[in-house]
């Protein structure tokens, strides 16, 4: 009887650990998803950016075009009144930012929260202020004095007097109401303020002060400024509309294929064809919750808590470089766990981890990220209205988005655009995906594995955009069997987000 229970321990042992490990994790996940509830989204921050970029292109002349044509762009481009929609914008944002704060004072009171939404909070509460100085100005040039006063007392209110936000508003009250101008306002209001909204400071700053020159060389400089503007203007609003009618005509072309040929269709092929997988459910839950979950939100962050310190006082170099070693070592980790979990299998069967450069995966690659664009487009806009800009974000958004330096910015580029397509679309579509076809049928393991895939990013208004992703993601690998088609999808897509992001950062600063 010992003999045949002893062999049973070991089993019996890992599985208890399992249990322990996954309790643990859910813990640890399920705080965050709930911290993130009340988190606001990068989308906003998002919307604000492109609204600075649309006021400060309203500098543009349209040199050397017919005053027509000017017109014209200008009104598709900028619309009809770019000052009254900036406006709305920020009064939005504005709300939403007031709402996200009130219901937390509701909520939490007096009581601790975690650090991480404390320190969202805390944003929030700085951004709020910097939207009433904001919106202060855009009420100020639509001649509204008396609304754009009551944004800055508002501001004035919530701080501190003599703190360079109170100042500001100050300054900025005292510039457009005609009162006493304190001597150091044009530092403050370059300091302080950015764009669009820098510069109608400055301008009015010598308007009142009577410096004529140093008004003439800011006009100049907004107006050579404004030409560039045009051109990432496009870059970030039209060319995704193209790419997302793009994608429509291939979805609209691949549906119609379909119809006609049936199982003959490149959307049919492989569309039921599973995986030989000769690991059990246990070793899929080994490695997604020992290997990637345990790993990443446990004992990596904990090896590497040292070092966040030091890497702190090197700024967003350091800030960066911590991303990116955080990532490699939890992808190391989770590998090494995969590895270990199905060594005894090998020789794999066939389609098992196959990346093959000399293929058809690269057009499955490419089309998917055209396919993908009206459906996140759209899925996004539903997002939104679900969340009203709560739900928190990836953090690494904003962080990029405010980001100027280079060296950080190739960084931050490495980490999202080749560590993390590599990694993910190797555990998540080539692991865990396949393996999921020995217990569902094909469309099933997609949707579960993408799920998975959404809920491990750790924000609530991620889950579903992030889910749509992956199934697209895991169509193309089922259709392909080729891991290069979704590393190839995914990098596109981090790729043009990071570029989209430092295209509206360094424009708007």
């Amino acid at each position: 009887m010992d003999s045949e229970l002893a062999p049973q321990f070991p089993s019996t042992l890992r599985r208890l650990a399992l249990i322990l490990i996954t309790l643990l994790v859910s813990v640890i996940m399920g705080s965050a998803l709930i911290a993130s509830w009340n988190e606001p989204q990068v989308a906003s921050r998002l919307e604000l950016y492109q609204t600075d970029l649309l006021l400060q292109a309203t500098a543009w002349e349209g040199e050397g075009l017919p005053a027509e044509q000017v017109t014209t762009l200008r009104r598709n481009l900028l619309g009809a009144d770019p000052i009254a929609d900036a406006q709305t914008a920020y009064e939005s944002v504005r709300e939403t930012a007031l709402n996200t704060l009130a219901e937390n004072t509701a909520m939490n009171g007096d009581t601790a929260v975690s650090p991480r939404l404390q320190n969202a909070l805390e944003g929030q509460s700085e951004l709020l202020d910097l939207l009433d100085l904001r919106l202060g100005i855009l009420e100020a040039e639509r001649g509204d004095l008396a609304a754009a006063a009551s944004s800055w007392q508002a501001v004035k209110s919530r701080q501190a007097k003599g703190d360079r936000l109170w100042r500001t508003a100050d300054t900025l009250n005292a510039l457009w109401q005609g009162a006493n101008i304190p001597d150091e306002s044009e530092a403050l209001l370059t300091e302080t303020l950015q764009g669009w909204f820098r510069n109608r400071a400055l301008a009015q700053y010598y308007q009142q002060t009577q410096a004529p020159a140093a008004l003439a060389t800011l006009e100049q400089a907004e107006t050579d400024k404004a030409q560039g503007l045009i051109f990432t203007l496009a870059a970030v609003g039209v060319f995704p509309v193209i790419g997302a009618f793009s994608g429509i005509l291939l979805l609209i072309g691949l549906g119609a294929q379909r119809l006609v040929k049936g199982t003959e269709a490149l959307l049919a092929q492989n569309r039921d064809r599973g995986w030989e997988t000769p690991w059990p459910a246990e070793t899929i839950w080994l490695v997604i919750v020992g290997g990637f979950l345990f790993m990443g939100q446990l004992v990596v962050p904990v090896v590497i808590s040292p070092l966040r310190g030091v890497l702190a006082e090197t700024g967003i170099r350091g800030q960066a470089l911590f991303a990116l070693t955080y990532y490699l070592l939890m992808s190391v980790g989770a590998i090494a766990v995969l590895f270990f979990a199905i060594r005894s299998y090998r020789p794999l069967p066939p389609d098992w981890f196959t990346v093959k450069l000399r293929s058809n995966g690269w057009l499955w690659g490419l089309g998917g990220y055209f396919a993908a664009l009206p459906l996140m487009l759209t899925v996004s806009v539903l997002n939104q209205q679900i969340w009203q800009g709560q739900g928190g974000s990836n953090p690494l958004l904003q962080t990029v988005l405010e980001a100027q330096d280079p060296l950080a910015l190739a960084i931050f580029f490495t980490t999202a655009s080749i560590a993390a397509p590599l990694f993910e679309e190797f555990l998540f579509r080539g692991f865990l995906l396949p393996s999921l076809t020995r217990y569902m049928p094909v469309w099933g393991a997609i949707g579960v594995s993408s799920l998975i895939f959404a809920i491990a990013h750790l924000s609530l208004s991620e889950v579903l955009p992030l889910t749509v992703l992956g199934v697209v993601l895991g169509v193309v690998y089922t259709r392909s069997r080729n891991l290069l088609s979704p590393m190839l999808l995914h990098s596109a897509w981090n790729s043009i987000t990071m570029l989209g992001l430092f295209l509206l950062g360094s424009s708007v600063n």
